[in-house]
């Protein structure tokens, strides 16, 4: 087998283009109710929006850079941003028709609209003058562009007009041009006063155009053009000269929205001049334009989810219930210690994470609480509860990472925020982001000091933890509790990696570990073991781990991947994959667990964690991937967590090896299977043994029921 052949891997930007598109495909199936099809269009624009600020912002510098290097798909960057760019104009055209031919006309059916100035009646044409009076003028501010007045430096992603004149000026008459940016302090969705069934609004931007002429007073004004900007959005931090990690990204965050522009979108009737001009103005090129036919900014039609309340146009209401160890439960911390306890959200209540952190900020038995922090949103009962700690005692230390992407404003103000109460804030290791999801807190029992963990592959966020699926661990096991302990005080001190007893640490041992693992399954096959891989996980990206991936599979291994986003891994190839299928499933909920599943010759292994199989995760990060040592725990991991989503068969796409997903065929007579619907419906009645800590005889766990791997698709 070649080592690393370029033809057995897909292009890490153009898999993540082929998941924009099985968002996109969420918001054209007329299956899904009409607000939540409207909900997909706006994350599929605004994903692409990051996919820009981000991804192509940083294949742009490699070409500036005369960096033509080869991926590991053997594409250069100029090769792949020219493939970038095909396969974008394509995904946009389709999320434009999407809006124009599907939403607007079906929004329209249920008293939903967009209306233009010309359309309403003179008691609302009366209405958007007051508004525009009272609420608009006072804060647009027009910009003329000559000389004396440079073109101004656009924000990142803002909206603005660009405004074609004629001024007379002593008998002559001169064209001018102007810009208009639309402000972001006003909704963009203006909505006018109807009764409260009926949903008319006027746009923003319709609505300054309109007005246009009180802006530009004694002008003719010959058009005007919406367009767009988006810039580099990366952090460029230097971590070594760095005095304050905190300074450094707060200068940073300043910067952003000033980035170098990598796109700009403009109205399809924008005249050739108009575009040549702003281009040459950004320092952009013809092959970073975009005509858009629609709305610039589609990511504001949230908006109409926020206020459209109408049920029939909306998933049915789903109220997680409590995991069914901790059902009529008053003392948590002695639920724990009966037993591990699997909380898989949001079919299963978050509650149970904020009262262990609650619980143990009030308990007077509880010495210490040690945390991470990637993204939590600014929960007040989370870092409440930290706060609240504090006051009553406890020695309480918050490991916050401030480098998430898109959350580091409100990282650092609540960063600030634990320091002032009294928290002792650590902003982690110099060139590692701190991704690891977990929380220890330190007590005092009758029988002595235990150590109580939650482990998750979510972050700490109860408002995120109801739309993203993700699995939590409630333990005191006290090899996790010594793992944790090591842990946190490599976080915080100044020491060496010493090693775990259970835990996979990034950067440390999991990449290793996890190709042990799969490598076993691959030695197991060709002994005529049992052997049986399936991993659930955002992205699968690391060369290494694909090519062993590659190897079990050509050793015999049957191999399921649930991979919600990018894949580089090319399913089916003769000879080299075609024991391995690979499934994404876009639904309701964001797919977010990562979980792996090792057979070990019916000895299974389930392990998951915060880690995806990236290189980013298991080089540049502090992860953490912990087994499931629970023998019930673990197989209703392997039944249920991960055996219903392989049975899938209406929202879980397979990967084809030209990198595009389809949806599989249901054979005559099969039970159309929808995972999340039956993750609702299954709730918490799965019921747990319990299984205290003790010495006995080792458990042998069943082969997995999944062996022969029945969903496969049909390959016809």
């Amino acid at each position: 087998m070649d080592s690393l052949n370029p033809q057995h891997f897909i292009n890490r930007e153009l898999s993540w283009l082929e998941f924009n598109h099985r968002v996109l495909e969420e918001a054209l199936c007329d299956k899904n109710p009409l607000l939540e099809r409207v909900k997909f269009f706006c994350i599929a624009s605004s994903n692409l929006d990051e996919f820009f600020e981000v991804r192509v912002a940083g294949i742009k510098q490699q070409i500036e850079s005369d960096d033509d290097a080869c991926g590991t798909d053997g594409l250069t960057p100029m090769e792949a941003f020219r493939a970038i760019t095909k396969r974008t104009r394509r995904l946009v055209a389709g999320l434009y028709t999407c809006w124009r031919e599907e939403l607007v006309p079906a929004l329209a059916k249920h008293r939903i609209r967009f209306r233009e100035i010309k359309q309403l009646d003179p008691t609302d044409t009366a209405w958007i003058q007051e508004y525009y009076q009272s609420q608009v003028r006072p804060v647009v501010t027009p910009l003329g562009i000559d000389p004396a007045h440079p073109f101004p430096q656009l924000l990142n992603k803002s909206l603005n007009l660009i405004v074609q004149l004629k001024v007379k000026n002593d008998q002559e008459t001169q064209s001018r041009l102007a810009v208009v940016q639309l402000p972001r302090v006003l909704p963009r969705l203006v909505r006018l006063p109807r009764e409260p069934e009926v949903f008319d609004y006027v746009m923003l931007g319709t609505m300054i155009v309109h007005f246009l002429g009180d802006l530009f007073p004694g002008t003719t004004i010959e058009g005007c053009w919406r367009f767009r900007v988006t810039r580099n959005s990366e952090l460029y931090i230097d971590e070594e000269d760095s005095a304050s990690l905190l300074n450094a990204v707060e200068n940073q965050l300043h910067n952003r929205r000033k980035g170098a522009a990598v796109r700009l979108e403009v109205e399809i009737d924008c005249p050739s001049s108009i575009r040549s001009h702003l281009l040459t103005t950004l320092g952009l090129q013809e092959e970073d334009l975009y005509l858009i036919d629609g709305p610039l900014n589609p990511s504001h039609f949230m908006t109409i989810l926020e206020e459209a309340h109408l049920a029939e146009l909306r998933y049915p209401r789903f109220t997680p219930r409590a995991a069914a160890a901790l059902r009529d439960r008053e003392d948590l911390f002695e639920a724990i210690r009966e037993r591990d306890i699997l909380l898989h959200h949001p079919y299963e209540s978050f509650k149970p994470v904020v009262d262990f952190l609650q619980k143990a900020s009030e308990d007077p038995d509880v010495l210490a609480i040690k945390q991470t922090l990637y993204r939590t949103g600014g929960d007040p009962r989370v870092v409440g509860a930290l706060m609240n700690a504090v006051r009553n005692g406890k020695q309480v230390t918050a490991v916050v990472e401030l480098r998430a992407r898109f959350d580091e404003a409100n990282n650092i103000l609540w960063a600030r925020r634990l320091e002032e109460a009294g928290v002792h804030v650590v902003y982690g290791l110099v060139g590692y982001k701190i991704h690891a999801k977990l929380c220890l807190v330190v007590r005092r029992d009758q029988d002595g000091i235990r150590r109580y963990l939650h482990l998750s592959t979510g972050n700490y966020n109860p408002t995120t933890a109801k739309i993203y699926t993700d699995v939590g661990l409630l333990t005191c096991h006290p090899d996790f509790g010594e793992d944790a302990t090591s842990l946190f005080n490599l976080l915080t001190g100044i020491c060496q990696y010493q090693g775990s007893k259970r835990f996979l640490v990034a950067p440390f041992t999991l990449h290793e570990k996890t190709l042990e693992l799969v490598q076993r399954e691959a030695e197991n096959a060709r002994q005529g073991l049992p052997a049986r891989i399936i991993a659930k996980m955002n992205s699968l990206i690391d060369p290494e781990l694909i090519q062993a991936l590659y190897e079990a599979s050509s050793a015999g291994v049957e191999i399921d991947l649930i991979v919600r986003g990018v894949c580089c891994l090319r399913p089916g190839v003769r000879g080299i994959s075609e024991k391995i299928r690979v499934r994404s499933i876009v639904d309701r909920f964001l797919e977010h667990s990562r979980i792996a599943y090792f057979e070990n010759a019916c000895r299974s292994e389930v392990y998951m964690g915060s880690a995806d199989w990236m290189p980013r995760n298991l080089f540049k990060r502090i992860e953490v991937v912990f087994p499931i040592l629970d023998g019930n725990l673990r197989q209703r991991c392997i039944d249920e967590l991960l055996g219903v989503s392989l049975a899938d068969n209406t929202r879980a796409r397979f990967l084809q090896g030209d990198s595009t997903s389809r949806l599989p065929a249901i054979k005559h007579g099969a039970v159309p299977r929808r995972s999340q619907w039956e993750f609702m419906e299954l709730g918490s009645a799965t019921s747990v043994a319990k299984t205290p800590y003790r010495s006995g005889p080792k458990e042998r766990y069943p082969r997995m029921k999944l062996a022969k791997s029945p969903f496969a698709p049909d390959r016809k």
